[in-house]
């Protein structure tokens, strides 16, 4: 029987924590929904979220305001994590990040 396609996400979340996927899609460890905060709210709660992490770990943070696209590439390149993939759809951005240390 064939898996669908929530039960090969579900592996590939168990399998492969925070890699690229076969479909060159990143499967993030942790997710963070920023949307409808603020500045300062998106920074501080992806700084939040990260320092739950374990180095290596992939947090994928989506926002609305249009100073995190800024804030939060300046804050990452600061503390030395890794934007992994930046993309920005409409009003939403969205981001992988690496926790690196």
């Amino acid at each position: 029987m064939k898996n669908t396609l929530s039960e090969n996400v579900a592996e590939d979340k168990k399998n492969n924590k925070g890699v690229v996927s076969m479909s060159s899609d990143i499967i993030p460890d942790a997710e963070l929904d920023c949307v409808g905060l603020y500045c300062p709210m998106p920074i501080a709660q992806t700084k939040e979220e990260i320092d739950k992490l374990e180095v290596g770990q992939v947090l994928k943070v989506e926002a609305d305001d249009p100073a995190a696209e800024e804030d939060i590439k300046r804050w990452a390149k600061r503390v030395g994590h890794e934007i992994l993939k930046f993309e920005k759809e409409g009003t939403i951005l969205t981001f992988h990040i690496r926790k690196m240390k």
